[in-house]
């Protein structure tokens, strides 16, 4: 028996759409970043890009537990000096919230080409509104799927 790889041909790609809104910000990202590399699916190929394009609504109205709101982002400029900061919650309440669920599906994916070209199938937008009617995405209920896989 031959190991099935897939090849370009092969890919199919869908368009989902998550409401973030009351979710738990690590378990999104894990569900997130499942479907941009395209584990979910019984025919997946490590080095192609076999994800889904996602979309991730309602971002400002994610959830974190404990005290992560609190937690640091940490970037530098360039510049001598130019170590910046802000909290989570900083960065929540400023002009772009969606930044926060960016961060935490990037680290989430392997630190390579193939996970840089799959953040681009990644949208996120901090309200409810999206442009991507057109595509008629399918919604994908994360509110049901962390019920399921918690344990009573």
């Amino acid at each position: 028996m031959k190991t099935f790889s897939a090849t370009p041909a092969d890919i199919d790609k869908k368009w989902i759409i998550i409401d973030a809104e009351g979710v738990v910000l690590g378990r999104l990202a894990s569900i997130v970043a499942t479907r941009l590399r395209g584990k979910h699916k019984p025919s997946f190929t490590p080095h192609m890009d076999m994800g889904d394009n996602v979309i991730v609504i309602n971002a400002e109205k994610i959830q974190m537990t404990g005290k992560k709101r609190e937690e640091h982002f940490y970037w530098h400029t360039g510049h001598p000096g130019g170590i910046k900061s802000r909290t989570k919650q900083q960065i929540l309440e400023g002009a772009h919230p969606e930044r926060v669920v960016m961060q935490a599906v990037k680290r989430m994916l392997p630190g390579n080409r193939l996970s840089r070209q799959q953040m681009t199938n990644l949208r996120i937008y901090a309200g409810a509104e999206h442009p991507h009617e057109a595509q008629s995405p399918e919604v994908l209920d994360v509110k049901s799927m962390n019920k399921k896989n918690t344990r009573s």
